[in-house]
Formats: C-alpha cells, structure tokens, sequence
C-alpha cells in the first residue's frame, strides 16, 4: 500500500489514504476491513472489531453484508464490539448498536456470543465497568484488530467530545461522557484502548468535513480536536477520505 500513489504519510502518527469518489473510498473501506480481519484470524483465530456509527459505516456494513464480501471471511471467528453508544436503548432509531444489525449485520453468521453491545440506556457508569470487563475477557493480552472511527463536525471521534471529561482518561478502556453540548451521556472508548489498536480508522467523507480536515491538518488549535489526538508512532492511525472532504490535503 505504501507504493500507491493514494496513500501517503501525513506525519509519524497517520497515514492518509484517498481512494477518489464516495463510491472508490467505500469500496477501499470495505476491502480494508476484510483484509484486516483475514490478517487477525490467520494470525491469532479471531478479528475482533469495534464499529462506529454514522452514515458512512452504515453503508460499509450493509456492503460487508451483500455479495460477494458477506462470504469473505468466515464471520464465526469475528467478535464485535462498539466504539461509543448513545443512551438509548436497542430498539431504538438512535442506537449504534440497531443501525449496525439492521444495515445487516444481523444477517451474517457471527455467533451471538461474540455480539458485545455496549449497554449505554441505564446504569451507564456502572455499565461502562462492565463493558471494560468484557474487552478484555474477550481480548485478553490482544488489543482490538480494528477501531472504526468517523469525525463531527466539531472535531470529535467516537464519543470523544471537544471538552469533555473522558479526553483526560489515561487508564480506562470504556468510560461514561457526559456531552454538555448534547445534553446526554455517551459510552465511549477512551484514547488509551483506541491509540493501542492494532489498526484504527477514521473514515472521513463529504463537503460537509472539508473545513474539519482543513483544520485538523493544516491549522494550530489549542487545545486540539479531539480526534487529532488519534494515532501514535507506534499505532499509527489511518484517515480515509474521499476527493471531497479531502481536497485541502490532496492539494498539499
């Protein structure tokens, strides 16, 4: 990948990959998720992943979930988990969990024990414990093989709010945020799980996140959005975006 000219380095910390189109850069998203997860099951039996919400996520599962990538890999050795939840139960429209089932997921052979929803409607400090609990149950010494991740308008990732109190968490895995700019609690995934990812993805597409790209890339701010905090040297993170929430990098 390194030798096509539609993937670059950015810094030591993220990598840039610009397929074209909406439809090229869907298409690179799916392909990548499969290839990491025949990496992961060929290298220690399992792929476990956490999803993201978003309309661009909504359209790589139910591409995942259709001929011919729904007997890509075999789906019983896949796990999945979320990166963040709202606080709504799973019936409904607002739920993560729902949009990733019914975009098709559901429809696919994953055993229903390797099925972790993030349990986000009651109890989510409580629950954010136990959500922890499970990772690395499930995991044990392995870190996740993939993160999917999106970016806001505002610059945050996952339930990663500009300002909130899980930007600070150095320790825990999953935590409870609460996002005053919401008026809500979210379940997240916190930078220490994320950064430790063995691949970590933002998907990034649309006119409507080229200011965001613009900013994240090419400005200072301080303190920084939340998702330029994503990626190290030793994980690098890898942003996935299309000729149009691109073009002020693609232009560099």
């Amino acid at each position: 990948m390194a030798d096509d000219p539609h993937f670059f380095s950015w810094d030591e910390r993220r990598d840039i990959a610009h397929p074209g189109d909406r439809d090229a850069t869907l298409a690179f998203a799916v392909e990548h998720f499969l290839n990491c997860a025949k990496e992961a099951i060929k290298s220690h039996g399992h792929f476990a992943v956490a999803l993201s919400g978003g309309s661009t996520p909504k359209k790589i599962f139910e591409m995942l979930a259709s001929a011919p990538h729904s007997t890509a890999i075999d789906w019983t050795k896949v796990a999945l988990f979320w990166g963040d939840e709202r606080s709504a139960p799973p019936t409904d429209p607002e739920s993560n969990f729902r949009m990733a089932m019914d975009a098709g997921l559901k429809t696919l052979p994953i055993p229903k024990e390797h099925i972790f929803r993030m349990e986000a409607e009651d109890s989510i400090e409580e629950n954010s414990h136990a959500y922890e609990a499970k990772i690395k149950e499930a995991l044990g010494p392995h870190p996740f093989d993939l993160i999917m991740l999106g970016m806001g308008e505002d610059g945050h990732t996952a339930s990663l709010f500009p300002g909130t109190r899980a930007l600070e968490e150095q320790k825990a895995l999953v935590v409870a945020n609460e996002v005053p700019q919401k008026n809500t609690w979210r379940m997240t995934l916190t930078y220490p799980c994320i950064n430790r990812a063995s691949n970590t993805v933002i998907y990034v597409l649309g006119k409507s996140k080229e200011a965001m790209v613009r900013q994240v890339f090419l400005e200072e701010h301080t303190p920084p959005f939340p998702v330029s905090a994503i990626g190290t040297p030793e994980n690098k993170a890898l942003w996935v975006v299309d000729s149009e929430a691109g073009g002020p990098l693609l232009k560099k």
